[in-house]
């Protein structure tokens, strides 16, 4: 039997790996990289593809359809990376701000937002 936190190191890794997939392709021919195209034509069409595969998720969770929720969620992952990428944003930013919300509440974090934006 594996060792659980050996698989689960593995299983996060698996985002890093589909970045570096990411990243990779960035330079290819967009004619036959399906990732090259979405980064030749820049934030605003792969933001748009985040918004329709979130939607796809969304619907995929209303019908509980779990092998759908788990197709859908996979594309969303995808599609979130190509976004960060396009903004040459690094997921660990994103990371690092989940860390900085741990153990606070989601409404004490909220109202903090609110305050930020009213300053």
């Amino acid at each position: 039997m594996s060792d659980p936190s050996e698989d689960k190191a593995t299983r996060a890794g698996q985002l890093d790996v589909l970045l570096e997939t990411i990243r990779s392709r960035r330079s290819d021919d967009p004619a036959s990289s399906y990732t090259a195209s979405l980064l030749a034509r820049g934030p605003l069409k792969c933001a748009q593809k985040l918004g329709e595969e979130a939607v796809e998720t969304i619907i995929a969770a209303a019908s509980a359809d779990r092998g759908e929720m788990v197709k859908e969620s996979a594309d969303l992952l995808y599609h979130w990376l190509v976004l960060l990428t396009s903004l040459d944003i690094d997921p660990s930013e994103v990371y690092a701000e989940l860390a900085r919300r741990e153990g606070v509440s989601g409404h004490t974090e909220k109202a903090g937002r609110k305050s930020d934006a009213q300053s």
